[in-house]
């Protein structure tokens, strides 16, 4: 095999703390038992642990296909930041994509997508929108009683994962999408860029040091898409399910404790940047086929897209307000 073609392809880089089952989940997500039209040689996904007391266990990693890889590092900072960088220098492929919350599952088109969107160009920024488990977002539906149990009953009821759109029937928007698919995202998690914009953006800022990172998945949301000569492109037919597991900004701690921890995000943000996070200004390409479960949300999306007081063909992008996902 050629070195070009074994650098052909894209790695997908997966973060994971303390919450196997989660885990589990999502890593299955992407393996090509699941994943459509594609083979275990046209991707690879790095799986980096940061050690927890509930780490994954030994005979779910021996399991993993061959095109993955397991590293467990042992991490003294409460956030992903590092370990989403280690896993992308370990990449050897052409492409990263960085999924820094291990406990989103993904619909069966996304690699298959990902790899079409680059083979399109060789300066485009591929982007997944995100949704919650749930009818509402977690951060709310936790007050309501909702947790491991209510989403496992709720995935069972689509037998999952025969059936990966059918996702869709159990979600809403997660909170960066919730202004719908017509409309400025503030992050995605799933995003996949050329392996040279990374190193050139110098991955994810080691700056961001607060609990999950604080807004640093936005930031480089931000800043891939907001490249000079690079074009975004939207899997809009595919998505990203947050699992609920306790997380810093999706139910892990009482409200008032959540809120206080944003403000700091949003204040170590504008310490770093010198304002206020904004989505980034972009007009995405649409790319992908289109399951009939999406058509709920493309009818919301465009109900959202009429309501605004932007005027369509003003060549202004649309904007939406910064959300936490």
């Amino acid at each position: 095999m050629s070195r070009q073609s074994r650098n052909t392809g894209v790695a997908l880089v997966v973060v994971v703390y303390n919450m196997p089952e989660q885990a589990k989940k999502t890593l299955y997500s992407l393996t090509s038992h699941y994943q459509q039209g594609v083979t275990e040689s046209d991707y690879d996904v790095v799986v980096v642990e940061n050690r927890s007391l509930n780490n994954l266990p030994a005979d779910f990693i021996q399991s993993l296909p061959k095109n993955f890889s397991y590293h467990l590092r042992d991490e003294a900072n409460p956030t992903p930041v590092f370990a989403a960088n280690y896993g992308a220098a370990l990449c050897r492929r052409s492409h990263v994509a960085l999924l820094v919350d291990g406990a989103r599952m993904v619909t069966p088109g996304v690699v298959k997508n990902i790899l079409r969107g680059h083979r399109l160009h060789h300066n485009y920024v591929v982007s997944v929108p995100g949704y919650h488990l749930g009818r509402q977002l977690q951060q709310r539906a936790v007050e309501q009683g909702y947790g491991v149990v209510e989403e496992s009953q709720l995935l069972a009821s689509i037998d999952w994962p025969r059936n990966g759109y059918s996702l869709f029937d159990i979600a809403c928007f997660s909170g960066s999408c919730a202004a719908g698919l017509f409309k400025q995202h503030s992050e995605s998690n799933c995003i996949s860029v050329p392996k040279s914009l990374w190193d050139h953006l110098g991955g994810l800022d080691e700056s961001f040091d607060h609990m999950g990172g604080g807004l640093v998945n936005l930031d480089f949301y931000k800043r891939a898409c907001e490249a000079p000569g690079f074009d975004h492109v939207l899997l809009m037919g595919e998505g990203t399910f947050h699992q609920f597991h306790g997380g810093v900004t999706t139910g892990g701690i009482e409200r008032r404790a959540r809120e206080s921890l944003i403000g700091q995000f949003q204040s170590q943000y504008r310490a770093l940047r010198g304002s206020s996070f904004e989505p980034p200004r972009t007009t995405p390409i649409f790319l992908g086929e289109i399951p009939k479960q999406l058509m709920r949300f493309i009818r919301s999306s465009s109900q959202a897209l009429d309501q605004t007081s932007t005027q369509v063909g003003t060549g202004e992008p649309l904007r939406s307000v910064p959300r936490i996902s």
